[in-house]
């Protein structure tokens, strides 16, 4: 979601009553637990990995966002799904659920940075201009962190949504369909994908949508892969120094690393992959392991909390929580279930039917090949 959204949504009344501001935090619980077991199998409540403790203890699934929004799918039994996460995860459940259900976004205000780094007037923008360039030779490829208009744009055009797990399928799948590869909105995970790949960093690109430019470091055709100049702002901000403090001061310990981290941190960490990925190696370590980990603060204080037997630590102690992703806390939890209670809710996440349609092309091409 936009500034622009977020402040229509403000100024339309989906702004946290001031009553909610003053509960205790045993009042809020107590109404959360009161509603769930009214509403019981008709509430499903999905939360994030990166969503904070407040929220996670009564969510009902956590993981990351296509995994909740496929559990919510497959829940038919829930009239109401109150997604903690952020907005575009919010429109991936409501793509994949059915008409009756209700998606539920407990802040309207929680976006999604990396995503609001692409919109359609820039993608169709972008598009326009390099098939100008390069003709009929690119499949668009989305991270599913982006807006359903992107997912859908991506659809209409033959392409595929991907997930930090499974980028490499994806991206080898796509080079099976076309000689060039359209990577959005997340350069750092298309980047680091097609790396491991084998694809030298002389064969990418990365497109400017501010500026509509496409900047290569080797020859434009022997371009493989342009990279949308979009990024995570939490996970850019690991980097090669934070890698190198580590080897300095605890030179035992093991590099972990979310793929949406710059190519540089990457490279340099032991082992990398989705949250997914990072929470089983961390279950798996021998006891007494060192571990530094490079992804969002919430998930790696949890997963210390959860492991008391090893040693871990965040890549960059210096860095926050995510902030869109921090708006969803219990007073927003618990104001949201009491709307649906009342039939009053504002914070219904429903995707026009003509996005919908393309944007669900794109993401069963990827659920396919699961």
């Amino acid at each position: 979601m936009n500034i622009l959204e977020m402040m229509k949504n403000t100024s339309s009344g989906a702004v946290l009553p001031d009553e909610y501001k003053s509960l205790s935090t045993q009042e809020m619980e107590e109404r959360v637990l009161h509603i769930k077991s009214r509403l019981g199998k008709r509430l499903f409540i999905p939360g994030h990995h990166y969503q904070k403790d407040e929220v996670i203890k009564f969510s009902d699934a956590t993981g990351d966002s296509l995994k909740l929004a496929q559990i919510s799918a497959e829940n038919k039994d829930a009239e109401f799904i109150v997604f903690c996460g952020v907005h575009f995860m919010a429109e991936t459940a409501d793509i994949l659920t059915t008409e009756s259900q209700k998606v539920c976004l407990p802040d309207m205000r929680a976006g999604c940075s990396m995503a609001d780094m692409a919109n359609i007037h820039q993608t169709q923008k972008c598009w326009s201009e390099l098939q100008e360039t390069f003709g009929d030779t690119i499949l668009p490829l989305t991270y599913v962190n982006s807006t359903a208009a992107i997912k859908a744009f991506v659809g209409k055009n033959g392409g595929a949504t991907v997930t930090s797990s499974n980028a490499k399928k994806m991206l080898e799948w796509a080079f099976t369909k076309k000689e060039r590869v359209l990577f959005l909105p997340d350069q750092h995970l298309g980047r680091n994908t097609a790396y491991e790949l084998g694809i030298p960093l002389d064969q990418m690109a990365v497109w400017d949508p501010i500026n509509h430019t496409l900047k290569s470091e080797g020859r434009v055709e022997d371009v493989k892969i342009i990279l949308w100049k979009g990024h995570c702002s939490v996970h850019e901000n690991f980097t090669p120094s934070n890698v190198q403090n580590i080897r300095n001061s605890k030179p035992d310990m093991n590099i972990i690393v979310h793929p949406e981290c710059p190519y540089e941190t990457v490279v340099l960490a032991d082992y990398a992959g989705s949250t997914a990925y990072i929470i089983d190696m961390i279950e798996k370590a021998p006891v007494g392991s060192q571990w530094a980990i490079g992804t969002e603060m919430n998930l790696v204080r949890r997963i210390i909390k959860q492991h008391p037997d090893k040693e871990i630590i965040s890549l960059n102690p210096h860095l926050c929580a995510c902030l869109t992703m921090n708006r969803i806390d219990l007073p927003h939890l618990t104001w949201s279930l009491e709307m649906i209670e009342r039939r009053e809710t504002t914070q219904r996440i429903k995707v026009p039917e003509e996005i919908a349609q393309d944007a669900v092309l794109a993401l069963n091409r990827m659920l396919e090949r699961a």
